[in-house]
């Protein structure tokens, strides 16, 4: 259990599938899970019952003790093990920023709910830029390697990160798929977090910035009832604007809600599916590549 956000161990059902290794829609999870379980137990209760039950009614109920129970001691123990788990994960996570840094790769953390459009996203963006931007993606997903297949399509480099139970990539998994991608110099990595806006907030991979994507399907209190990753987002992308003839969306009061949660957010509406409004998602991404 990850003490940190309650999931399953991140890393205890991950794996690293290689690109080479991605083929096409992944609908065998091929979970063999042994439930076999043998429940043979030999219960012996022939202990004897025999309670005694001649209670002594002459209770002297001196309550003068102490009752300030250590009942802080385990609420102690999970902040330090989730400080250390934090630790340790920034810790690694610099060292991802540092490795990006001198090789001049711009990596973007993609953060969103599932159904959102990541991927579609990011499939428009590489067939639209690829000629102008050398791309590599990490794609993150609790199982199947479908979206990946999908990136393998467009000719980038591609890996696939299976967490199993876990919520969220962390700074460790990255620097393990960085390994495998072998990212050229003078690029921009896509990281496309697993599907959830509460756990991988917490978690610094050592992008350079990360990337909220909403959709118009999803509501638009979104950014209150997920205010942390909209804090710590650098931009938001609210998607499939194409809908919008067909939802019950406001997209003033979602403006509104995003930028009081953080006020320095860049908000940009567009259609991954259309085109619509990619314009100005292409002109941030060129303006921020180094």
């Amino acid at each position: 259990m990850c003490e940190t956000c309650g999931c399953g161990d991140p890393n205890s059902d991950f794996r690293i599938i290689k690109e080479e290794d991605i083929t096409g829609q992944d609908h065998d999870h091929n979970h063999t899970h042994d439930h076999s379980h043998d429940h043979n137990h030999t219960h012996d209760h022939s202990h004897d019952h025999t309670h005694d039950h001649s209670h002594d009614h002459n209770h002297t109920h001196d309550h003068s003790h102490d009752h300030t129970h250590g009942h802080s001691h385990e609420n102690g123990r999970k902040i330090l093990v989730e400080q250390d788990i934090l630790y340790k994960n920034n810790l690694l996570a610099e060292r991802n920023r540092g490795f990006f840094q001198a090789k001049d790769i711009m990596a973007l953390n993609l953060v969103s709910s599932p159904g959102s459009g990541k991927t579609t996203l990011l499939e428009k963006t590489i067939a639209d830029l690829s000629g102008e931007i050398k791309f590599s993606v990490i794609e993150g997903d609790q199982q199947t390697t479908n979206d990946a297949s999908r990136i393998k399509a467009t000719g980038v480099p591609v890996v696939q990160l299976n967490t199993g139970t876990g919520c969220h990539l962390d700074s460790e998994m990255i620097s393990r798929a960085v390994k495998e991608l072998k990212i050229e110099d003078n690029s921009v990595l896509m990281i496309e977090n697993v599907g959830n806006l509460v756990c991988p907030a917490l978690f610094d991979l050592g992008e350079n910035f990360r990337v909220v994507i909403m959709s118009v399907t999803e509501g638009e209190d979104k950014p209150l009832k997920y205010p942390y990753m909209f804090q710590s987002s650098h931009l938001c992308i609210i998607n499939k604007t194409d809908l919008l003839p067909y939802v019950e969306f406001d997209m003033k009061k979602t403006i509104d809600y995003a930028l009081r949660v953080n006020h320095h957010l860049e908000i940009y509406q567009l259609s991954a599916r259309t085109g619509e409004g990619m314009d100005k998602w292409y002109k941030w991404l060129k303006a921020n590549l180094k």
